[in-house]
């Protein structure tokens, strides 16, 4: 059909009523503007803060590679951490996930399961990894278990709702044969979920690996107490090569698992 000439598509609006719409738009402007008037601001001690950074970057170069053989033990540990916690909290996570997915497991051990996933997600990995280092002490043991309820919470979460979006219709198929229920998932759940959770895997190990250098500044292992130790002497030239080889860590973390995926897909 031949739209007239004067005709200029527009996009429907997400909410069509017009007065509710701008009505939105007010309110949370309003609200942000008595957020910010609310937040008390030490303008005294951000100008102070900026005198500081500045001293920061004045000491920072060049960068100091001249202890190197910390830098690489702190690394080589970071790299550690992230690979056993992957690797453990991934084999925690099916579980956690199937017990999580409603469409496979009764009601009761659906609750169960989404409450021991929402726990593991509940608080950031730094919080974690103080409690676990008040509990373990001070060393990689505390950053190994903290990037493990990381991965559960996280990786639990999104096996169960791959496992929910599964075609229901091999699953029938299957138990349709006399399968029992430990058959059924091997042979029409898991083949379902699998593309993903490989995919899932390598990102989850990606996420590890920045995240190891994080928990180490409240002494969980890794790169991240050297990083601390050296912002607390002063030593900014050396904090600064630390941060540049954890970018150059990340980059190639990036690297790998998207040569990964290309061969996965």
């Amino acid at each position: 059909m031949t739209q007239p000439a004067h005709y200029q598509w527009r996009r429907t609006p997400f909410i069509a009523n017009r007065w509710l719409r701008y009505g939105i738009w007010l309110v949370s402007a309003a609200y942000l503007v008595w957020a910010v008037a609310t937040l008390e601001f030490d303008w005294a001690r951000i100008e102070e803060g900026m005198t500081r950074a500045v001293q920061i970057f004045d000491g920072a170069f060049p960068l100091d590679y001249s202890r190197w053989e910390l830098l690489i033990s702190g690394f080589i540990e970071s790299i550690q951490i992230a690979i056993i916690a992957t690797i453990a909290g991934i084999l925690l996570s099916i579980p956690a996930g199937i017990l999580a997915a409603r469409n496979i497991v009764p009601r009761f051990v659906y609750l169960l399961g989404r409450a021991i996933v929402i726990v593991a997600r509940s608080f950031h990995p730094v919080i974690v990894a103080i409690i676990f280092v008040k509990a373990v002490g001070f060393g990689p043991l505390a950053g190994i278990l903290t990037l493990i309820v990381y991965t559960v919470g996280f990786v639990g979460k999104l096996i169960a709702e791959s496992i929910e979006e599964i075609d229901p219709g091999q699953v029938e198929a299957i138990k349709a044969t006399g399968a029992g229920y430990f058959k059924t998932l091997t042979f029409a759940v898991f083949p379902q979920i699998m593309p993903r959770q490989v995919g899932l895997t390598i990102y989850q190990f990606d996420i590890n690996l920045r995240a190891s250098t994080i928990v180490g500044i409240v002494g969980a292992g890794g790169i991240g107490g050297t990083l601390m130790n050296s912002f607390r002497r002063y030593d900014y030239d050396f904090s600064f090569a630390i941060l540049s080889l954890i970018i150059a860590l990340v980059i190639f973390g990036e690297w790998v698992s998207g040569k990964l995926r290309k061969r996965i897909t």
